[in-house]
């Protein structure tokens, strides 16, 4: 009732109905807009949420008439039944990656691989227990022959450097071979290896996808659904990822457009001062840092051309990789200078929100022992190059 006695209905404004589309009915979307929200609206028809709910369920509950677990659409699922097969979040994150178990799949009788990341070496050992067959290792720049794999890793852990898809990916065609190209250090938008090639891209999520230091979880993009019902395979060998970490990732994926461009940016004029200060002669100094204390700086940005005419600008379309390497000329220096810095910190992982340093022997001890890993996070150009300052001049010849 108001003031006056007279009794009023209150004003309701409805609000305008709306109508979701399917994503091949809207104007084609960058994967900037895709990643904040819409790449995952047609998941179950319409969502009430604007932000996931963290999902703990295994199991959910049966209905009369629902029929069997294979009339389920992995893809598009209009019921849940476990989450080893499908549930809310871990859907709409492979909703949102589709925008963008290798070996189990592929069942190679060779592989051609090279250096890079140890983890993968060791998960090909373990295959090769598991299955008790024999797989030849070869280098990738062997000679190929029908039922190959080529597992090429670009840019390369640790130091951040290139490698040609385009190469590597014709050669093991020509034998009726496949090639998986682990991008996990250029994701999209810095590298699309499918333009150049590539059967499989493998991403470690918990890197650059994930970006806050606290998920753990792999990806496989591949080109078609046939290639895609693989995920069958990961439903019996355990490598599902969980409620949580899925919920963690899709919350990531809101903000990796912005994150990934940022520390490409970053890594990038830092690998050009630290390029500086590698080629300052011992007994000089440059910008407060004597020389003859970096030995290299390794980055694909300060590759240029090779004799084949490879130039990773050209793969590396969307701007250079956020993780480099430099190697310092006293090994004894090289094991303090982690715990020297007050900006980056001292552990082993990359691609995070936070920059990270580590002495990559400490994880790999075939690598370099003077090698120092650096992950560029978000904070501030100027405040890392203060931070590297302080801890290169503390080093005594």
């Amino acid at each position: 009732m108001s003031e006056d006695g007279v009794i009023r209905r209150p004003l309701v404004l409805r609000p305008p109905q709306r109508t979701l589309l399917p994503l091949s009915k809207l104007p084609r979307m960058s994967f900037n807009t895709l990643a904040l929200l819409h790449g995952d609206a047609a998941v179950n028809g319409a969502h009430n949420e604007v932000a996931p709910s963290i999902s703990v369920s295994t199991t959910f509950l049966a209905h009369p008439n629902e029929g069997s677990f294979a009339d389920i659409n992995l893809q598009n699922p209009e019921r849940h039944v476990y989450s080893r097969y499908t549930q809310d979040v871990s859907t709409r994150v492979e909703h949102i990656l589709n925008k963008i178990m290798a070996l189990v799949y592929f069942k190679p009788k060779r592989i051609a691989i090279q250096a890079g990341y140890f983890g993968c070496h060791h998960t090909i050992e373990v295959y090769k227990k598991c299955r008790d067959i024999q797989i030849e290792i070869i280098d990738l720049d062997d000679e190929y022959k029908f039922g190959d794999l080529c597992w090429l890793e670009t840019p390369v852990n640790p130091t951040g450097t290139s490698r040609d898809i385009q190469y590597y990916a014709d050669k093991i065609h020509k034998v009726g071979g496949k090639i998986v190209v682990d991008s996990t250090f250029a994701p999209p938008p810095l590298q699309y290896p499918f333009k150049f090639g590539a059967d499989c891209i493998l991403h470690s999520a918990t890197k650059y996808l994930g970006g806050h230091s606290d998920l753990l979880a792999g990806l496989l993009v591949v080109k078609t659904k046939e290639e895609w019902e693989m995920a069958n395979d990961r439903t019996y060998l355990g490598s599902m990822m969980g409620n949580l970490e899925s919920w963690l990732l899709l919350r990531s994926l809101r903000t990796f457009h912005l994150r990934i461009v940022r520390q490409s940016t970053t890594a990038t004029e830092l690998v050009q001062w630290l390029k500086k200060v590698a080629t300052t002669p011992k007994g000089d100094s440059f910008d407060g840092i004597p020389g003859g204390v970096i030995a290299k700086v390794f980055h694909s940005s300060l590759q240029g051309a090779n004799s084949r005419g490879f130039d990773p600008r050209k793969q590396l379309e969307g701007g250079w990789p956020a993780t480099f390497s430099i190697s310092l000329t006293a090994q004894k220096f090289a094991e303090d200078i982690p715990f020297l810095t007050k900006v980056f910190v001292p552990a082993t992982s990359l691609g995070s929100v936070e920059s990270l340093i580590e002495r990559r022997a400490r994880g790999d001890p075939k690598e370099d022992p003077t090698l120092i890993r650096l992950s560029i996070g978000l904070e501030d150009l100027e405040d890392l190059k203060d931070d590297l300052r302080q801890a290169l001049a503390q080093y005594k010849h």
